[in-house]
């Protein structure tokens, strides 16, 4: 795959993620506005894009490739666990400690990686993508919320279980195994909403960094370990990870571009269920998504090595 096509859609996206930070300084979004659109792209825009991209003809060889996919990605959150346990269990401020380890884990693949997996390489893109969401989903929702709570519960699984995405996945999976196909006018509506996807993340991802002071306070230098873990190192153990297991074509790239986005923003809203200092959660998801500009072309062009 081109660089230079792959760097184009990523300029465009932070474009559109400036429109974003345009409309908050006009004061056009406040923060409930914001609040009802992440819940709209969660749980409607992203699962109808999920569902348009499995309404296709049956193929043994992709069902095949979905699952050394969905393997690869197993074994690429199990190590990062292991890595950030053992990496980071010498910082002693424990609200910063689990910021660290969640940060370096959990990359914002559904918000940045979705949209940059439909525009570069369209349904067959999102069709291997969702194995990284249901990835993040199942590792987030009991190893990261973990992080942040002192005892885990039943909810945990449900949440998981109940969440639109993987509701969408197992539907989308039925459609695809299946002779069953959308009605006409029933996908035709799938394909309008989730055609707004992509604008839509970047304009709330924008937003977001609107409301970000970086200064001395805000910047740790131990946040860049767990920066460098998220946007370099971790996305080079995935590359390694499905070499070995010979992923190749779109389902290696669209893996790759999933694990190299940046720090998830999930981050923010477990330190702020946690009652825990939000500064250095939302300043590593900043400065994440800015280096990502460069470090997400970078990790493609050493998967083309």
């Amino acid at each position: 795959m081109a660089i230079a096509q792959l760097t184009n859609q990523i300029i465009l996206m932070f474009l559109l993620m400036a429109v974003g930070l345009l409309i908050n300084k006009l004061g056009f979004m406040r923060v409930q506005t914001a609040s009802d659109l992440t819940n709209i792209l969660l749980y409607v825009v992203s699962p109808c894009l999920i569902i348009k991209a499995f309404e296709q003809h049956f193929s043994a060889t992709r069902l095949r490739s979905l699952g050394l996919v969905m393997l690869g990605i197993i074994l690429t959150y199990l190590v990062m666990v292991l890595i950030t346990q053992l990496a980071f269990r010498s910082v002693k401020d424990h609200n910063l400690q689990r910021i660290m380890r969640f940060g370096a884990v959990y990359s914002n693949a559904g918000f940045m990686g979705i949209p940059l997996a439909s525009a570069l390489f369209g349904n067959n893109g999102v069709f291997f993508a969702v194995a990284s969401l249901a990835g993040f989903n199942l590792f987030c929702w009991t190893h990261g919320i973990a992080l942040f709570r002192s005892h885990s519960s039943d909810r945990n699984w449900r949440a998981i279980l109940l969440n639109p995405n993987i509701i969408a996945i197992a539907f989308g999976l039925l459609l695809f195994v299946s002779p069953l196909h959308l009605p006409s006018l029933l996908n035709q509506t799938v394909t309008a909403v989730s055609s707004i996807n992509t604008p839509l993340s970047m304009i709330v991802i924008g937003n977001s960094l609107a409301a970000v002071r970086l200064n001395r306070q805000a910047l740790n230098y131990r946040l860049l370990w767990a920066l460098a873990c998220r946007n370099l190192l971790f996305p080079i153990i995935d590359i390694l990870l499905l070499r070995l297991l010979d992923v190749t074509g779109i389902p290696f790239y669209t893996t790759v571009l999933m694990a190299a986005c940046p720090v998830a923003g999930n981050v923010v809203l477990f330190t702020l269920q946690a009652h825990g200092d939000t500064t250095p959660a939302v300043t590593l998801m900043s400065v994440s998504t800015i280096c990502s500009l460069v470090t997400i072309p970078l990790v493609f062009a050493l998967g083309s090595l």
